[in-house]
C-alpha cells in the first residue's frame, strides 16, 4: 500500500482484560496486523463476544491496547496524552453506534453541529452550517433540521448521527453495529447511504457488524476469530 494514503495501521496489537487484582481473565485480541488506506471500506465480522467492538474502540483510542501500535495518519496514537487523543477523536475520527446517541433537546441541525463546537470551529460558524445543511440535504433530512430526535424515526436518527459524524470531515468513520437496531428497510438504507458517503468523502469505513449481506458489500472483509484476524474478502 502506498504509504503517502495510508490512514490507519495496526501492528502487533494485544489485548488483555484484567481483574481488579490484576490476574489475566481474557486475552480479547492476540496478534492484529491491519493496513487501510484513504477511502477504503472494510467490515469486521465474527461471532459475539470475539473483540469486535474491542478491535474498534482501540482504532478509534477508546481504549489503549495493553501491547502494540496504532498509527493514524503515520502518527502513533497508541503514545498520545488523553487531551491529544481527545482532538484526534474529534478532528479525524466520526463515531456511529447502535444507538444514535442524539442529545433529545437539541435539534437535528444543532446535534450534528456539536462535534464543530468542541473542534474549535466557531470562528468559522458559516462554514461549519452550510456544511451541515448541504450533508442533512444529502441524507434526506433537510426537511427535519429543526425537529428533535424524539419526533424522528429509527432511520432518520441513525442518518443523523452519520452526518454528525462526518461534520468535521474525518478521516477514519467507525461503525458499530449502525443497523442493528433498525427494521430491515432502514437498516438497507442505511448501509447504501453509509457506502455513497464513504465513496463521495473519500473518508475510510470500518464497519462491525453481524450481518454477512452488509459485510460483504463492503471492499474489505475479514473475521475475527480467537483473536486473529483472518481475511474473507
Amino acid at each position: 500500500m502506498a504509504s503517502e494514503n495510508l490512514i490507519l495501521r495496526l501492528v502487533h496489537i494485544r489485548h488483555v482484560y484484567e481483574t481488579a487484582a490484576g490476574a489475566e481473565v481474557n486475552c480479547v485480541l492476540r496478534d492484529v496486523d491491519l493496513e487501510l488506506v484513504a477511502g477504503e471500506s472494510l467490515a469486521i465480522v465474527g461471532p459475539s463476544g470475539c473483540g469486535k467492538s474491542t478491535l474498534l474502540n482501540l482504532i478509534g483510542t477508546l481504549e489503549r491496547p495493553t501491547a502494540g501500535e496504532v498509527f493514524i495518519g503515520g502518527r502513533d496514537v497508541s503514545k498520545l496524552s488523553e487531551k491529544e487523543l481527545a482532538a484526534v477523536r474529534n478532528r479525524e475520527l466520526g463515531f456511529v453506534f447502535q444507538a444514535h446517541h442524539l442529545l433529545p433537546q437539541c435539534t437535528v441541525l444543532e446535534n450534528v453541529l456539536v462535534p464543530t463546537l468542541a473542534a474549535g470551529n466557531s470562528s468559522k460558524p458559516a462554514d461549519s452550517m452550510e456544511r451541515a445543511r448541504r450533508l442533512l440535504h444529502r441524507v434526506g433530512l433537510d426537511h427535519r433540521l429543526d425537529h428533535l430526535p424524539g419526533q424522528l424515526s429509527g432511520g432518520e436518527r441513525q442518518r443523523a448521527a452519520v452526518v454528525r459524524a462526518l461534520i468535521n470531515q474525518p478521516r477514519l468513520l467507525l461503525a458499530d453495529e449502525p443497523t442493528g437496531a433498525l427494521d430491515q428497510a432502514s437498516a438497507e438504507g442505511l448501509a447504501q447511504l453509509l457506502l455513497e458517503l464513504n465513496r463521495e468523502e473519500q473518508v475510510t469505513l470500518i464497519l462491525v457488524t453481524h450481518a454477512r449481506e452488509l459485510a460483504m458489500r463492503m471492499q474489505r472483509v475479514v473475521e475475527l476469530r480467537e483473536g486473529v484476524l483472518h481475511v474473507l474478502q
